[in-house]
């Protein structure tokens, strides 16, 4: 029997915070990155200073949405401070955004688990499609019972992608290191040349959007105990933990595979894994990858269904959207969520989409960062029991970073981009006609 919102029932703590922020962030990415980055820079020193750099920034964005996450602790992620700060036709903008962007995330997430499952078992191979739209209804029927379990498949799935990388960086430590690193290394001056500042920003671009996901706890903010304690905790604690993950597993790599070899690997860690196992490096890799996907198809069905959650709440969608079950699971939006991403994965646009996605998904930075600068001057004396250290300056920064990150998107595919701008156009008139429709009192369907 569902009951309608605000029975989210409060049952996670730090610790499942940790490994939400965790399982929502590390990805394929970190095996595959540190080929992408030697290619680019060419230096063992600047690949490291690069991971570095990326977690420093990560954090300057996590101390300022862990302000905003502990001020405002409710459901619905990005959506919450747009709406607070901006208004509700803002905040819808933000929400959408933020949905398109997830969704497409899940349906990606969902392909390549396929991909990798038919690596695994040659039977998958047949009907890949197939194979990653069980992937959403596995996961989604086990959210379905409630949050407890979720709560502990989360911090499960997190643990074991920890425990599988650790062993990577560990087995890395044991081998012999290269002993070309050293001497392939170019001197750090060489990235002052054009080309090279050009290849930077590449790099830079990549590491930046590999630590994408750190925020994942906000979604959960109804949920977390304590939340004006537990959410800046979760939140810089695991954009910290990403961070020394990120620079171990590169650390590790860089000792055992000369740049000229890790400069044209197309998935290192691979190449890393048959040092340690000749006959099965591939294979354990190709499992490492395959979690880490499930981790991020869980960590999505978990945030996605908060935003279709908070929307029904203000009467943007169906007073359906925020019921949910004695146990805790919003139904309605999680089913909504699933749907949509089965759709989505037998798509013929799929790939279109998830490129406006990335596009779209600066949105919820931006919209979060400048949020945090209009909540500070208009609401002064507002209670807000963590602060950003470091503001303005480190919000600055992290802002400035974010709209250097969109032109640079924008510059690279001016189609998705102009798709974008269409869809968001959209949202004017689709906001008017839903507010239009909630104070005449018609039912808005799903």
């Amino acid at each position: 029997m569902d009951v309608p919102t605000p029975l989210l029932r409060r049952l996670l703590g730090v610790g499942f915070g940790l490994a939400m922020a965790f399982g929502g962030t590390v990805g394929v990415g970190i095996l595959r990155l540190p080929g992408t980055l030697a290619a680019s820079l060419g230096d063992a020193r600047w690949i490291i200073a690069f991971w570095i750099l990326g977690g420093i920034y990560a954090l300057f964005g996590a101390v300022a949405v862990a302000e905003l996450a502990a001020m405002m602790p409710q459901a619905g992620g990005f959506y919450v401070y747009a709406r607070r700060a901006f208004g509700q036709g803002a905040g819808f903008v933000v929400a959408l955004a933020d949905w398109l962007n997830q969704v497409a995330a899940l349906a990606y997430a969902a392909i390549t688990a396929a991909v990798f499952l038919g690596e695994l078992w040659p039977g998958a191979q047949a009907a890949p499609r197939a194979s990653a739209v069980a992937f959403i209804v596995l996961f989604t029927a086990l959210h379905w019972w409630g949050i407890r379990l979720s709560g502990v498949l989360t911090r499960l799935i997190s643990l074991t992608v920890g425990l599988m990388l650790m062993s990577l960086v560990v087995g890395c430590f044991i081998v012999p290191a290269a002993p070309a690193v050293a001497a392939t290394a170019a001197p750090l001056g060489s990235l002052t040349t054009v080309g090279m500042f050009g290849a930077a920003v590449v790099a830079l671009r990549s590491v930046f959007v590999a630590y994408d996901g750190w925020y994942s706890p906000i979604y959960m903010a109804e949920e977390s105990t304590s939340p004006e304690r537990t959410l800046p905790r979760s939140i810089i604690g695991g954009t910290l933990l990403i961070a020394a993950v990120y620079i171990l597993v590169n650390v590790a790599i860089v000792r055992v595979l000369p740049i000229p070899v890790l400069a044209h690997s197309t998935l290192p860690a691979a190449d890393a894994a048959q040092l340690l196992l000749p006959h099965g490096g591939g294979t354990v890799v190709t499992v490492i990858s395959l979690f880490t996907l499930l981790s991020l198809i869980n960590a999505v069905l978990l945030m996605t269904p908060r935003i279709v959650l908070a929307l029904g709440r203000d009467g943007l969608l169906s007073k359906n959207a925020a019921m949910v079950s004695v146990g805790g699971t919003p139904r309605v939006a999680l089913a909504a969520t699933c749907a949509f991403g089965i759709a989505l994965v037998s798509s013929a646009n799929f790939e279109q989409i998830v490129a406006v996605a990335a596009v779209l998904f600066l949105i919820s930075y931006v919209s979060a960062y400048t949020a945090l600068f209009v909540l500070r001057r208009r609401e002064p004396d507002a209670v807000r029991p963590y602060r950003a250290f470091g503001f303005p300056a480190t919000t600055l920064i992290v802002l400035g970073g974010c709209l250097a990150l969109w032109l640079a998107t924008l510059l690279d595919d001016p189609r998705s981009g102009l798709y974008a701008a269409a869809l968001l156009a959209c949202c004017a008139p689709l906001y008017a006609w839903l507010k239009r429709r909630d104070r005449k009192g018609v039912p808005v369907s799903l």
